[in-house]
């Protein structure tokens, strides 16, 4: 029962998500040099799972907050992913993204936010209205699950669109685990 519940809910946000995302940000991931990905909480642990997809894909990939992650320059591309778009430390990573004339995307379930107001582009994942409360899918459960699988079928649109060979990118997959 609850499976079904979940599959329905994403499969309700990813219908009404503008099916032209893919290809757009997969423009922006190629004109970008370098790519960072940030996000708060499990929005967070999202991004890690497309950063990791991206370095898969032979992209230059950091994620905010890492120690080893370089400065952010003109010419790179910040996807914050926030639900709300109105994460304080997000807010700032976004306006010292800005400040150095990176480009900024963010994922998020509403069209207009601090962050959105900042930013180059928003994909609005699904409608802000299917973001009520749903019984077994709290605290942001709908917005995470629903941007984990936008941003993994991103991915496959990627790898089929400049035919990545799975074992091309088995080869760039971490062999220190």
């Amino acid at each position: 029962m609850h499976q079904q519940l979940i599959i329905d809910k994403i499969s309700g946000i990813l219908e009404v998500t503008d099916d032209t995302y893919d290809a757009k940000l997969t423009q922006l991931l190629d004109d970008a040099k370098r790519i960072f990905i940030a996000g708060a909480g499990r929005s967070k642990l999202v991004g890690n799972f497309f950063a990791m997809r991206l370095v898969h894909g032979g992209y230059d990939v950091s994620v905010v907050g890492e120690i080893v992650t370089p400065s952010i320059k003109d010419g790179d591309l910040l996807i914050i992913i926030s639900g709300s778009g109105e994460t304080e430390q997000l807010i700032a990573f976004t306006k010292s993204a800005k400040k150095v004339g990176a480009k900024i995307v963010l994922i998020s379930a509403k069209s207009e936010s601090t962050i959105g107001d900042m930013a180059d582009g928003v994909f609005q994942i699904g409608k802000a209205e299917q973001y009520g409360k749903v019984l077994g899918m709290p605290m942001g459960t709908v917005f995470e699950l629903s941007t984990l699988v936008f941003l993994e079928a991103t991915i496959s649109h990627i790898i089929h669109d400049k035919g990545i060979p799975e074992e091309k990118m088995r080869e760039r997959h971490a062999n220190l685990e």
